[in-house]
């Protein structure tokens, strides 16, 4: 490699023996690349000298460990003061890309691990695209989360390569693909083995392929018929949440609809409008939750444990869920419960789970073999986490962890999902209650990120740390509680619930109460979540929890909507997830 004239900070180019310029994106400071002001104005530079000299191909890649690259430089949004300064932002970027795909060599773009944003936007702004087939390598505009939308061509030029209908799905709900998806919905053109990347990139680049086109279906969709297809879509959203409260799907939908993804096709008024949407109140709490999500990510980062192994005791709905969760991550989760026909819903779920989530047959079938079932509860011994997720009896689970400190490992991490009771309580008998943590999850444990980590008054530090590694190594956000009832989320929640309650005691109907929640911007109408959620767990075994609940059953006044909604509004103090 013979590497380029130019002080660049974050880039290095260099040129092989085949005359392919190869461009490292290696954001100087930071542990992953991001697109700020200062990277993109050197890239601008780099695409310029590239021109005048002409190479054989362009080849663009990490050289992060961590990934790709994560997007724009969200920190920059908070500075920005008017419409004119964000319409300086776009164009930044829209300019940039623009003057990328009007290279006359090929350029490819070669993707390993997180894509996303602004990086998808940079990919499909090459002519040509490599995934690393890896478990960490996913696709994602995740700027509809965000409260605005892909501003640097991505509702552009997704639709014409891929086709609306997969593209509007990325578009308007920020779900990721990884590499195998990615190739199937033709985003990127291969799908390689990481030890043959550089050799599939160099080889698409020596051959240069004609670019693959959608079927023609799906371009008679992206043409004639795009004003049918964005009805039916904007009939979808409707469903799911309204423009009032999230305008960026809307945006997004309007914005290819009607302009073929050029941001600066709409008046400011306009729905479609970047400027609307980034002067929303939307977009600016949004953008602050994305802050404090990345506050609770940094807090994973304290410690450098790494767990092989996990056993969870209860396969309950909630203990089911957290074992099949964790396996699917990667994992090697042995599942104990009394029989095996407890654990027998449990891994029939974890199997829908794999197939809706990981939907190729290998890696289902990967993830099945992580998850062994465990009767005897032999994987005790072996495990680097035990979580306890049976039902909420206080002498239960203290016969439990005796047994379980007993088996465990010295320095395996002993931690309890328990919702409502007291840690100091639970190892009060322990012979080292200093191992004692709680990791309490919410259900339903695939869909909600946040786990609460329970640091009781004898609970060490360093095992707290390393609780909220493990949390973040299954891709989960860790808050950080102090033992005290209800911890943070049920504290808020019963309060919440009471008052719905006691409103319904007096005779407001609780179809009004609902409406009148979800209108406010609610998913979900107090009451419709108190039939959901049910009150607290009555003794029960192992692996009965109903939805909505830690483990162990509901009070019969909650099977039933009709019944629950008459419930006593004393019993919403008690309620838990």
């Amino acid at each position: 490699m013979i590497v380029m004239a130019g002080d660049y900070e974050h880039w290095k180019p260099e040129t092989d023996r085949d005359n392919i310029a190869w461009l490292t994106f290696d954001k100087q400071g930071a542990s992953a690349n991001i697109l700020s002001a200062d990277v993109m104005a050197e890239l601008d530079r780099i695409l310029d000298e590239l021109r005048t000299r002409n190479p054989r191909g362009l080849i663009i890649r990490s050289g992060k460990d961590s990934g790709f690259i994560a997007g724009a430089d969200v920190e920059e949004f908070t500075r920005i003061k008017d419409a004119d300064d964000a319409m300086r932002m776009v164009k930044r970027g829209w300019d940039l890309y623009n003057k990328l795909e009007a290279l006359p060599f090929a350029t490819l773009a070669l993707v390993n691990g997180f894509c996303m944003g602004g990086g998808v936007e940079l990919a499909l702004a090459c002519r040509y695209r490599v995934a690393v087939d890896q478990p960490g390598t996913r696709f994602a505009l995740p700027e509809v989360m965000l409260g605005i939308l892909p501003a640097w061509g991505g509702v552009k030029r997704l639709p014409r390569l891929v086709g609306p209908t997969a593209a509007l799905d990325m578009l308007l709900t920020g779900r990721a693909v990884d590499a195998r998806r990615a190739k199937r919905m033709r985003l990127v053109d291969a799908a390689v083995p990481p030890r043959v990347q550089e050799n599939a990139a160099r080889a698409m680049v020596l051959e240069s392929p004609r670019p693959r086109k959608p079927p023609l279906a799906q371009r008679l969709m992206n043409a004639l018929m795009r004003p049918v297809v964005a009805r039916m879509a904007r009939r979808q959203l409707a469903s799911r949440a309204s423009p009032d409260h999230y305008p960026a799907p809307y945006a997004i939908l309007e914005l290819w609809q009607k302009y073929d993804g050029d941001p600066f096709a709409p008046r400011p008024e306009d729905p479609a409008s970047i400027v609307g949407l980034m002067e929303g109140d939307t977009a600016r709490n949004l953008i602050r939750i994305f802050f404090l999500q990345e506050r609770l990510k940094s807090l994973g980062k304290d410690s450098d444990f790494k767990a092989k192994h996990l056993h969870v005791v209860g396969a309950g709905v909630m203990g089911g869920d957290i074992a099949a969760w964790c396996a699917m991550r990667g994992l090697t989760v042995t599942l104990q419960d009394q029989s095996p026909e407890r654990l027998a819903p449990a891994m029939k779920r974890a199997t829908e789970l794999f197939k809706r989530r990981l939907r190729d047959k290998s890696r289902v079938r990967d993830a099945f073999d992580r998850l062994i079932p465990d009767v005897a509860g032999d994987g005790a011994r072996q495990a680097d986490v035990i979580i306890e997720a049976i039902f909420e009896n206080l002498q239960a689970k203290r016969e439990l962890f005796a047994k379980l400190e007993a088996a465990a490992k010295p320095d395996a991490i002993l931690a309890s999902n328990t919702s409502s009771l007291k840690l100091a309580d639970i190892g009060a008998n322990f012979r080292n209650p200093s191992r004692l943590v709680g990791i309490h999850f919410f259900n339903p444990v695939p869909q909600l990120q946040l786990v609460e980590v329970v640091k009781g008054a004898g609970t060490d530090a360093e095992i707290a740390k390393k609780a909220a590694a493990f949390v973040r190594q299954i891709d989960k956000l860790p808050l950080p509680v102090k033992d005290s009832p209800g911890f943070l989320v049920n504290r808020v929640l019963g309060p919440y619930l009471d008052q719905a309650l006691r409103m319904v005691d007096q005779g407001l109907a609780p179809e009004t109460l609902d409406a009148a929640a979800t209108a406010f911007g609610m998913p979900m109408g107090p009451i419709e979540l108190a039939d959901t959620v049910g009150p607290s767990r009555r003794r029960g075994s192992p692996g009965s929890s109903p939805p909505g609940t830690s483990a162990g059953k509901p009070a019969a006044a909650f099977t039933s909507g009709k019944t629950a909604r008459r419930a006593k509004a004393g019993q919403a103090a008690r309620l838990t997830i």
